[in-house]
């Protein structure tokens, strides 16, 4: 690969501004030019003031004159001939002041349009220069500063404060603090620990820290970037290339008009007024400056698109196809159940699962670890640990051979038929952990949907899309349970990379498609679509190389947001093509019939290209009904409660195999299941839902519009708290009669608590869904 040094020169010479002195400069003297000859004209010197006016209408021809020979150059008969006939017809029939004009916003449009397009494509300029160009190595006790070329893996760099992440690489040492907005589009702050990856291109927020390199730096996150950024462009997008064939008939139109003009009225100089107001070269100029604009304002939500091409076709997709795991999904599987054999724990169980899967690479093995390490668990040493690829891990701990893995094929027992029930409704997997070749327990996992998803699915359908497609190479249970959530047009589980590429063919024949995906198997998908996403945070490099547009975070929410960018810039920039030129026809019109004269004409032109490239710089800026504005304090709210959320999950849990135990028996151990619960809802569970109620929903309300859009989730609320007190209620009659439950309670107390975790299931997800996925 080229050095990144070598990417930015060329890129420097590419972007806007190449010869950044011509513009001020014409417009300068062709300023002066008509300011001069109007102090003249006001000191009564006629001859003075005409010969100012008529040098700077000439000055103006010479770059004009240029620029229409640079078009037919690239094939491109341009607008700008008219600008150049409209000169030299002024200085023909000595309209030197109209010529003046036309010189000034000429000079004017350009100015304005090399503004525009600067500020446009600040963000993705941004990108190239932030880029690093060295890194300081560690090599014993000192530290050198070398070219980015030469870090290689395992070479231990040093980061400074305020210094740029130079290459991928893995925190030695302490928690670092790295502030990521450039790759993220978010202002937030992250902390990183010791061990944890971090990526190219973040900024170091904290004290210096030890990284050691896991790229180098062509296959580092940010050298990715730096590709993709320096393709945006709008020159090859389809409206661009619509606003040059309006061009093409909108050149011989001008001069025909103006022909007819002269020759009806026999007035040069209405021919001459007509190619005054016919002079739009800044005009059409603006489907540019939208569409560069629209690039620009995705980058800052970190979103990379390759070039305008893929930024238009987005926004006229009609279709989206999307894979699963990854995606749609956190592609981090997670505990959702843990079952016990009769006589053990749920805590024995996942001690031992985790104590043998600590040493384990598989990504089920690391859900496993993960949720012993957040219950708090001690996990034990294991020895002489075995893994068989596809059956899972078997070790020993404590004298005891444990397994970990796939089912061995015996017949289940009545609990272990249970949970696998319970797995097959739920789409999970299993893990069964045997201890001496007994089955002790089975932990269910499942990818979880990620919480911006249903929201970002229906942000797509308002900015569009009106087929939803996942194709996935998962099972057909959980493939179809997330459609169900998603409400999904249509789902095709089990697929190979050579089905979803026929698959996404299919749909292209129907309407313009979008594919996204995150893996190796979803890069020839990708390669096949219209316009193929890559989820860059966390997938493959190879699906970022064939993908059009690169999600930089881990938030599918950033696809709604490109495509709401995406209509809205191909909106305006074909508002803005069509709009001027409109107004255009109009002037031309009554310049022909001689309602304008060519200096009134010229002034009204100026005022219409302004206008328009003004409307076309409206693309910056984004969409404010697309998501509501959050305040910094409130998203902290968000993440305080979301968190908490994760640590209520074995609460909700609880309150089922509460309800599970008092269908198996009434004794006891169900009854102290039943107190246990109590306990676990009166001092954990309720006060964070009355915490929720008077700090988090007033919080939300002036974001979404008012209490009223927490009403339902409130009503929530209250019915949590009815379930609680009538469990509480059954608890005290039993206490009553010497701590058993009568007969008759026991329907409604089953009823309650089966109920209370349907509740509560269902009313965090809709928290998670509602509320949480707004935090950034």
């Amino acid at each position: 690969m080229t050095e990144l040094h070598d990417d930015q020169q060329a890129a420097r010479r590419t972007t806007p501004g190449t010869h950044a002195w011509l513009e001020p400069a014409l417009l300068a003297v062709t300023g002066a030019a008509l300011a001069a000859g109007g102090i003249a004209w006001l000191a009564g010197a006629g001859t003075l003031a005409d010969a100012c006016w008529a040098a700077g209408t000439a000055v103006a021809i010479i770059p004009s004159l240029a620029w229409v020979i640079s078009a037919l150059r690239r094939g491109r008969a341009g607008v700008d001939l008219i600008a150049v006939l409209a000169l030299a017809g002024t200085l023909a029939t000595g309209e030197y002041l109209a010529g003046a004009l036309i010189a000034l916003m000429l000079a004017t449009g350009r100015w304005l349009d090399a503004a525009a397009e600067r500020r446009a494509s600040h963000d993705l300029r941004h990108l190239l220069e932030h880029a690093p160009r060295s890194a300081r190595r560690r090599t014993g006790d000192q530290v050198r500063t070398v070219p980015l070329s030469e870090v290689r893996v395992g070479d231990l760099l040093v980061v400074g404060p305020g210094e740029v992440v130079p290459v991928d690489g893995r925190i030695e040492g302490g928690t670092t603090v790295l502030d990521e907005s450039v790759l993220t589009g978010e202002s937030a702050h992250i902390e990183r620990a010791a061990g944890e990856t971090v990526r190219s291109g973040g900024v170091n927020a904290g004290s210096a820290f030890d990284l050691r390199a896991t790229a180098t730096e062509s296959d580092s996150t940010y050298a990715e970037i730096v590709r993709l950024a320096q393709q945006a462009g709008a020159e090859s997008a389809p409206v661009i290339r619509l606003a040059d064939r309006y061009a093409a008939w909108f050149l011989p139109l001008s001069l025909t008009v103006a022909g007819l003009a002269w020759l009806l009225s026999g007035s040069a100089v209405r021919a001459v007024a007509v190619l005054v107001v016919a002079t739009p070269c800044p005009l059409l100029l603006a489907a540019p400056v939208a569409i560069v604009s629209g690039l620009s304002r995705a980058a800052r939500q970190g979103v990379v698109i390759r070039d305008g091409a893929a930024l238009e076709t987005l926004g006229r997709a009609r279709t989206l196809v999307l894979d699963k795991t990854g995606t749609l999904t956190t592609g981090r599987p997670r505990v959702i159940d843990i079952a016990a054999a009769p006589g053990h724990s749920v805590t024995e169980v996942l001690t031992l699962a985790a104590s043998v899967d600590q040493y384990s690479p598989h990504v089920l093995a690391q859900a496993i670890t993960d949720e012993a390490h957040a219950r708090g668990l001690t996990l034990l040493p294991a020895h002489d640990i075995a893994e068989e690829p596809g059956r899972g891990a078997t070790g020993h701990v404590d004298g005891t051979v444990v397994s970990v893995g796939k089912h061995d094929g015996a017949p289940l027992s009545a609990w272990a038929r249970a949970a696998d029930n319970r797995a097959t409704l739920d789409g999970a997997a299993t893990a069964w952990l045997s201890t001496d070749d007994t089955p002790t327990g089975a932990i269910l996992l499942r990818d979880p949907l990620r919480h911006d998803a249903p929201r970002t699915l229906r942000r797509l359908r308002e900015a569009g899309i009106t087929r939803l497609l996942m194709l996935t190479g998962d099972r057909t249970e959980p493939a179809r349970e997330v459609a169900a959530v998603l409400g999904l047009d249509d789902v095709h589980a089990q697929q190979t990379p050579a089905d979803k590429v026929a698959a996404v063919r299919a749909e292209r024949e129907r309407a313009v498609t979008v594919m996204v995906g995150d893996g190796v198997n979803d890069a020839p998908a990708l390669a096949a679509a219209d316009v193929g996403v890559a989820m860059g945070a966390r997938g493959s490099s190879a699906s970022s190389e064939a993908a059009d547009i690169v999600l930089t975070t881990d938030r599918v929410d950033r696809l709604a947001d490109a495509a709401t960018i995406a209509v809205r810039a191909r909106r305006i920039a074909v508002q803005s093509a069509l709009g001027g030129m409109l107004l255009s026809l109009a002037a031309m019109v009554a310049a022909a019939y001689g309602l304008l004269p060519p200096a009134v004409g010229a002034l009204l032109q100026e005022a219409i290209d302004v206008a328009v490239i003004l409307n076309a710089l409206r693309a910056l800026r984004l969409d404010r009904t697309a998501l509501p504005t959050i305040e910094p304090a409130t998203e902290q709210l968000i993440r305080h409660f979301a968190a908490e959320h994760d640590d209520l999950r074995e609460v909700i849990e609880a309150v089922r195999e509460a309800a599970d135990q008092l269908a198996d028996t009434t004794g006891p151990q169900a009854l102290h299941a039943v107190h246990h619960v109590n306990r676990l809802l009166t001092e954990q569970l309720l006060p964070h839902e009355l915490a929720e109620e008077h700090q988090l929903y007033p919080a939300l309300a002036p974001a979404l519009g008012g209490p009223e859009a927490t009403a339902t989730m409130s009503r929530a609320h209250t019915e949590i708290h009815r379930l609680a007190r009538r469990v509480a209620t059954h608890l005290q009659l039993a206490d009553a009669n010497h701590g058993h439950l009568r007969d008759e309670q026991l329907d409604d107390l089953r009823a309650c608590l089966y109920g209370l975790h349907s509740v509560l299931r269902l009313h965090f997800a809709q928290e998670e869904e509602n509320y949480f996925s707004l935090a950034h």
